[in-house]
């Protein structure tokens, strides 16, 4: 593990709200303000990516772009992208704290890292106005960073490595070869490759499986493998060279890692 310098995490699924389910409602909520009903499965879809540009990919769904149309007239444009965004941000504010309690073995995944000198970085889908509301609750419940960065600091979002490229900056740590990055959403992993990161995807706590851990614990165990290997499989083909259940996993398997 010493001869890495960073882990830049993921927020959402990743070090908190187990399933990634707070913006979920947000969603289907501000679709719905607008006559559009959307399934959650719709709404998951380009989780990971800034908040605008995932609007602007449900829009781009056939079925939602012809929702759309048949409610207002038109096919969608880039001002109901932003006027649906202006209706969604204060909805996802206002839900994200409920949502932003450490997944169960992210605090001491993060305190053995900082004891070994490693710096902990992190980029978001968030914006800051919606991470404003998620840090204190992390940090009331021990779990804090050294750089976060989100989605609306940086000109271009994932899988831009801008948000990494800053991270590094703001740490001081370089080369990227030398940072692990870790994800639980398909454009967080390539984030971390086209930064040159060693991206690592997180599987049963994150968006690809979207269910919170009471939920999982209720199903079969078949199940849950089913839907492991298929979480697995998608975050592999966007370049994960490893993948994990949750962050409770990242310190044993940094351990076997040279």
């Amino acid at each position: 593990m010493s001869e890495f310098k960073a882990v830049i995490f993921d927020w959402a699924g990743t070090l908190v709200d187990f399933g990634s389910r707070a913006p979920m409602g947000a969603f289907v909520d501000a679709f719905g303000k607008f006559g559009v009903e959307i399934t959650i499965a719709e709404a998951r879809g380009p989780m990971g990516a800034a908040k605008r540009d995932h609007i602007a990919a449900i829009f781009a769904l056939p079925r939602v772009a012809a929702a759309f149309e048949a409610a207002h007239g038109h096919a969608p444009r880039d001002a109901d992208i932003d006027a649906l965004y202006a209706v969604f941000l204060p909805l996802n504010e206002a839900v994200a704290a409920d949502y932003a309690v450490p997944i169960e073995g992210a605090v001491a995944a993060v305190d053995g890292f900082r004891a070994a000198g490693m710096k902990i970085g992190s980029t978001t889908g968030y914006t800051r106005s919606i991470m404003a509301k998620v840090l204190p609750v992390a940090a009331k419940h021990g779990l804090t960073v050294d750089a976060c960065v989100c989605a609306d600091e940086v000109s271009e979002g994932r899988p831009a490595p801008l948000g990494i490229y800053k991270n590094l900056v703001e740490l001081g740590v370089y080369p990227p070869s030398q940072v692990i990055k870790v994800d639980d959403t398909e454009v967080g992993i390539r984030e971390g490759v086209a930064a040159g990161c060693i991206s690592i995807g997180v599987t049963l706590s994150g968006n690809l499986v979207g269910k919170s851990d009471a939920e999982l614990a209720a199903l079969p165990a078949k199940t849950v493998s089913e839907l492991r290997d298929v979480a697995a499989e998608k975050l592999a083909a966007a370049g994960a060279r490893h993948v994990i259940d949750s962050v409770a996993d990242l310190p044993d398997l940094l351990a076997t890692m040279k």
